[in-house]
């Protein structure tokens, strides 16, 4: 293509012969195609060697820089793939796919994504800068993208020592020792670490399928494709992890639990980095899950969490109280842990003795004695707790309330002069005294031990670079929740989706937060065993704002969309 290329532009009289050969001594020297050298040598310009490239297949060429792509027509094509074959996904119609790319006669290109999407493929020309441009603006960090593609070419080398036998009982230990600590291997997996930090992500998944390896990161919560490694890496890749968080490498058979601690400069400080690392063996081999625990983005100050200024006030009031049990309810995933990190960081004084039993421990708090739950010992939360007793505490923070024997220890502890702050898995704040119920807890000890529920979900915060207002139809915000008055008042906003958000149109997330105090009203009705919907209907008399209520509020504000509240919460 390049002397074509070169022909072609001589031909138009766009450089001469000299300026041609210069051009090819240029490459020869530092590398790239042809017409990015010219580029760069100010010879010609990008939309010249676009226009020619378009003459020369018959293909439409065009300006990538005021183009904007649907973020899910971008996810139809992994990162990886749009770096090793230079190309952007544009747009979708039917079942065609139109791509820009800079040379429209690889046909290994075109074939690989029709076989990846499923659908057929329209070329469209594009100058490699152009795309590169794209690509940073559309998958995220240029560095990343840079370096990934160095690491690819690197692997698409022919190192014999990376490729293993896809059939596990021919491997030799030895050989994959050695694998996992092949220097692209170990750059791919350090590359991925740090490509996480870089997006924001709190989890890595490597997943291995029958005939694709996938790498996703959940960024503000959501799962997204970030790069399919080659098959043969599949092994070598599960090791060099494995090494990294002291596993042992040997045993595919069973679930693993670890740990990796990396020190990296970022702006001129060094910072510390805990990956919590579970393997899981599925049919094609082991998953592993990567969890993020940066303590930067561990939030203290309750004041920052996302909590309604009511319902803050509600909840500092009862964990400043001596005795009794404080419980902060949601699924997996949605701050329960945060929340209550920040409860015993607002109450760690000199003064204080604090115990947690946690499984497992995640972030590391000074002054405060923390145990990590080991249940193949027989350390569980209930025996914790038992021994927690004898520790002379003022305050214990347990985990999560699992089962009748870690409620009732919890609940005769709270009710024997400590504060107990500790988690369940329920929906809402009246369904955790029902939940406490079922357990097996008498409703006078229910009633007397708990001072206060709150339950949580965590939503997506709107990216503040590309927030604009949107129109919603009046009746449409008053289904949702609104009243009358307010649908004719609230403005709504969402992200349209740009650079900062990777096309998203969200950054971050936010806390809705449901405060339900236990009052004696309420006790009354707990201890004539009233159902989770009179006990809601009673704290909503009292003032109680449900997770629907938090939500709309921080749609209000401008906060979170509408959408986000949606998907989290029920009227």
């Amino acid at each position: 293509m390049s002397s074509r290329l070169g022909e072609i532009l001589v031909k138009d009289s766009l450089i001469s012969a000299d300026q041609l050969k210069q051009a090819l001594d240029y490459q020869k020297k530092n590398g790239g195609r042809l017409g990015t050298c010219l580029v760069k040598m100010g010879l010609v310009s990008d939309d010249d060697i676009t226009a020619v490239l378009s003459r020369q297949y018959g293909v439409p060429s065009i300006n990538l820089k005021f183009y904007e792509v649907d973020p899910l027509v971008i996810k139809l094509v992994p990162q990886e793939t749009a770096i090793r074959y230079q190309i952007v996904p544009l747009s979708r119609v039917g079942s065609t796919l139109t791509i820009a790319m800079t040379d429209p006669t690889n046909v290994f290109a075109m074939d690989d994504i029709k076989f990846m999407t499923g659908f057929n493929v329209e070329p469209v020309v594009a100058s490699e800068s152009a795309i590169s441009e794209a690509i940073h603006k559309f998958y995220g960090d240029v560095e990343s993208v840079e370096e990934l593609d160095k690491v690819m070419k690197d692997l698409a080398g022919d190192d014999a020592s990376v490729e293993l036998s896809a059939e596990e009982q021919e491997m030799d230990l030895a050989t994959l020792e050695k694998a996992a600590e092949e220097a692209p291997i170990i750059k791919l997996v350090n590359l991925i670490l740090t490509d996480a930090v870089k997006r924001g992500a709190s989890d890595i998944h490597v997943e291995p399928y029958e005939k694709e390896l996938r790498v996703r990161f959940r960024v503000d919560g959501i799962l997204q494709n970030v790069m399919a490694p080659p098959m043969k890496l599949k092994d070598a890749i599960t090791s060099r992890i494995k090494i990294m968080s002291k596993l042992d490498i040997s045993e595919k058979r069973l679930p693993q639990d670890g740990r990796i601690m990396i020190k990296y400069l970022k702006d001129g400080k060094k910072k510390e980095l805990d990956f919590r690392v579970s393997t899981v063996p599925t049919l094609f081999g082991e998953k592993i899950v990567l969890r993020l625990l940066d303590k930067e983005n561990l939030r203290l100050d309750m004041t920052k969490l996302g909590f309604e200024q009511e319902s803050l006030t509600k909840f500092e009031r009862q964990i400043l109280k001596p005795y009794g049990m404080v419980l902060v309810t949601g699924p997996t995933g949605s701050g329960k842990t945060n929340t209550l990190y920040s409860s015993v960081a607002r109450l760690n004084t000199v003064e204080t003795n604090i115990m947690t039993a946690e499984d497992p421990v995640e972030f590391q708090l000074a002054g405060i004695n923390q145990v990590q739950m080991k249940e193949q010992i027989g350390l569980n939360f209930a025996s914790a707790l038992r021994a927690f007793l004898r520790q002379d505490p003022n305050i214990i923070l347990v985990g999560e309330i699992r089962d009748f024997e870690t409620a009732e220890i919890a609940v005769k502890a709270a009710l024997t002069g400590h504060l107990v702050l500790s988690t369940l898995h329920t929906n809402d704040a009246p369904s955790t005294i029902s939940r406490l119920m079922n357990m097996g807890i008498e409703p006078f000890l229910v009633a007397t031990s708990v001072n206060l529920i709150c339950a949580q979900r965590l939503v997506r915060r709107i990216c503040s670079q590309c927030k604009e207002p949107l129109q919603i139809l009046p009746q449409a915000l008053r289904d949702a929740g609104y009243t009358p008055e307010e649908s004719e008042k609230v403005i709504i906003h969402h992200g349209r989706g740009c650079a900062t958000c990777n096309n998203t149109g969200y950054k971050g997330r936010v806390g809705l937060y449901e405060v339900m105090e236990i009052n004696d009203e309420l006790r009354e009705l707990i201890l004539v065993g009233a159902s989770a919907l009179e006990l809601k209907k009673k704290a909503l008399e009292t003032g109680m704002i449900t997770l629907r209520r938090s939500g709309l509020l921080k749609v209000a504000l401008g906060h979170t969309t509408m959408e986000e509240v949606l998907r989290e919460t029920v009227l």
